[in-house]
């Protein structure tokens, strides 16, 4: 009877994930179609955060300033405290291009009090681009390599839409099996807490960002406050998104024009990333993350579990969640190029990314939450 009792609740929860969700598994939000150009090429300045990202800023920063953007554009590149030489290789970077007019280095000064170091380096910038008066700035990590057209390509749909925040998720590095197992589940699952369609609906407050490549109207970023209104955010594009929403439509969508540059070669390294804002998603509460580690063993370990040990009903039930499990993934497989037999694999992943969660929980109670190249930047107290 428990058992036919867990095979209906996990069958019932994934029938709302594939039919009520907004069609987050789907991944038909993207920027394959191209928009119209608008009738005069608004200025852009990219802001770009930097902290010792000697390994790929060159490819980062040559990117930007190869785009064939026909507009004015420019590129500010905020060096975060590096001691890698980042700066040195960004500028040599330009210098081969021919285009170190177009770039400007800000030597960033240590984030103050309540500030996370990546915001406090792009508030920086974001000042220092005032004095160019863009209509638009590119918000762009330093490990992006932008394709020449994507520059353009954006501004042109947030002409088109009229959009405060225009963004893209960088199609992640998948190459390494870790990557291959948990990467293109990771944009999946961001897509299960924000559904791009809800998030694209003026008409609903859900707001979902990509800190990795997202234009952004100066004059609506100022009016809301600026960035010092999400400064303490670890969940930072989510929370600008936010903040842009309440001043008008915002776009998301899945790319292959804006790529991350960053690998990773292990289970532990891609955790590590999750883990720094996994515990701050559930607003530091220790009920929250109880709550979601069931929930999570309900959605991902019920289905196999019910499946290979249960009988009759119970059994029938899991196999078909299962299923519909495996199903909901094969879009988003296809756009990483891999095979669907993985779709089977989600239980597994799903259960790495529950231990990723407690993880992250973990790191905060002992005062580590958040850490990123030498900083701890968990702001809040856990509940």
């Amino acid at each position: 009877m428990i058992a036919t009792v867990f095979g209906v609740a996990t069958l019932a929860v994934w029938t709302y994930l594939l039919a009520g969700r907004g069609g987050f598994w789907r991944a038909r939000e993207t920027d394959a179609a191209e928009p119209p150009p608008p009738a005069e090429w608004p200025a852009v300045v990219a802001v770009v955060p930097a902290r010792d990202e000697a390994e790929v800023i060159a490819a980062a920063v040559g990117g930007l300033l190869a785009q064939d953007y026909p507009g004015r554009f420019r590129v500010i590149l905020v060096d975060d405290e590096s001691s890698d030489g980042t700066a040195g290789l960004a500028q040599a970077a330009a210098d081969r291009l021919g285009a170190g007019e177009r770039l400007e280095i800000v030597r960033g000064a240590p984030p103050p009090p309540g500030w996370t170091g990546k915001l406090w380096a792009v508030s920086q910038g974001v000042a220092r681009a005032a004095a160019h008066e863009p209509k638009y700035l590119l918000l762009s990590d330093a490990d992006i390599a932008h394709a020449p057209d994507n520059l353009r390509r954006l501004a042109a749909r947030a002409e088109a839409g009229g959009f405060r925040l225009t963004s893209l998720m960088a199609e992640l590095c998948c190459r390494t099996w870790p990557e291959r197992l948990l990467i293109p589940a990771f944009v999946l699952f961001f897509q299960m807490l924000y559904p791009f369609r809800w998030s694209n609906a003026p008409q609903r407050r859900l707001a979902a960002g990509a800190g990795g490549c997202m234009l952004v109207d100066r004059q609506a970023l100022a009016d809301a406050g600026g960035i010092a209104a999400v400064r303490g955010a670890l969940i930072d594009d989510c929370a600008l998104a936010g903040l842009m929403k309440r001043q008008g439509p915002i776009w998301i969508g899945l790319t292959h024009r804006a790529r991350s540059l960053r690998p990773y070669a292990s289970v532990g390294e891609i955790g590590r990333m999750i883990s720094r804002s996994a515990y701050a998603q559930l607003g530091y509460s220790v009920a929250v993350l109880a709550g979601t580690l069931a929930g999570l063993g309900l959605v991902f370990l019920a289905p196999p579990a019910l499946a290979l040990f249960a009988a009759g009903p119970a059994r029938l039930a899991g196999v078909a969640a299962w299923l519909a499990m495996a199903a909901a993934y094969q879009p988003m497989l296809r756009f990483y190029r891999r095979s669907p037999l993985w779709g089977l694999a989600l239980p597994l992943i799903g259960t790495l990314y529950a231990g990723f969660t407690l993880n992250s929980a973990i790191a905060t109670w002992r005062g580590r939450g958040g850490f990123w190249k030498g900083r701890v930047q968990a702001l809040q107290e856990p509940a």
